[in-house]
């Protein structure tokens, strides 16, 4: 196929979501047409003359899933000349947080016959260089987490401190330090302990439930505070 001397821009949006009782997630939606027809991708499209990037992959994301963002960060621009094989396409990568548990019904249109979450250690092949781009998010959000406190765009207003721990752990992939892990966290003074209990799904006492003090935490990502684990 010959291609066009044009380069096109696209953007594409990798979009993170934790449930508890399931884990890390990832959203992904079923290609309508080709190339890569009925595989799988990363939510994107190309950027339309009269908007800006964010405003594309905003769009996008809300056109092929229904999802609507508040928390997206630009992840890396991806331009090799073979990536699509219509024709030269530069795509513009973000990737999101999100509490999958408030998107699960999901709305597919435009170019997506299907959108669905999937387990991030549970992935099916990729449509494209979406698999590379996705390997490069998953490291990203890895360093991140390591020096930079996340987690109220992924939990529950309300949560045990459980959760937390589960969150950090699952998207590290590895077991943390608990004791030494609440420790640091609480330094941060991020958090608000509730008189709330949570409820009792186990042997032992239900512990209280937490709440992120997103005062407070913006006010140390300005500062440029951070910690590691």
């Amino acid at each position: 196929m010959e291609r066009e001397n044009n380069i096109n821009i696209a953007v594409d949006t990798i979009v993170f979501g934790y449930h508890k009782g399931i884990g890390v997630q990832v959203l992904l939606i079923r290609r309508k047409y080709d190339p890569f027809i009925d595989s799988w991708a990363i939510p994107g499209g190309f950027v339309e003359v009269d908007e800006s990037l964010d405003e594309a992959a905003r769009r996008e994301l809300k056109e092929e899933t229904g999802v609507n963002i508040r928390y997206m960060e630009q992840l890396y621009t991806f331009g090799k000349p073979d990536r699509d094989p219509r024709k030269r396409v530069i795509s513009v990568a973000y990737f999101s947080l999100v509490n999958s548990s408030e998107f699960m019904r999901l709305n597919a249109s435009s170019d997506a016959k299907e959108a669905q979450w999937f387990n991030i250690n549970d992935m099916p092949d990729l449509a494209f260089d979406h698999k590379y781009i996705l390997d490069m998010a998953i490291s990203r959000l890895r360093k991140k987490i390591i020096y930079e406190p996340i987690g109220f765009e992924l939990l529950d207003d309300k949560f045990p401190f459980s959760d937390l721990e589960n969150l950090y752990s699952t998207l590290l992939g590895r077991d943390i330090d608990r004791r030494n892990f609440k420790k640091k966290i609480m330094k941060l003074g991020i958090l608000e302990e509730l008189s709330e209990k949570a409820k009792n799904t186990g042997a032992g006492r239900p512990g209280n439930l937490y709440r992120f003090n997103k005062a407070i935490y913006n006010n140390l990502i300005e500062k440029g505070v951070h910690f590691e684990i």
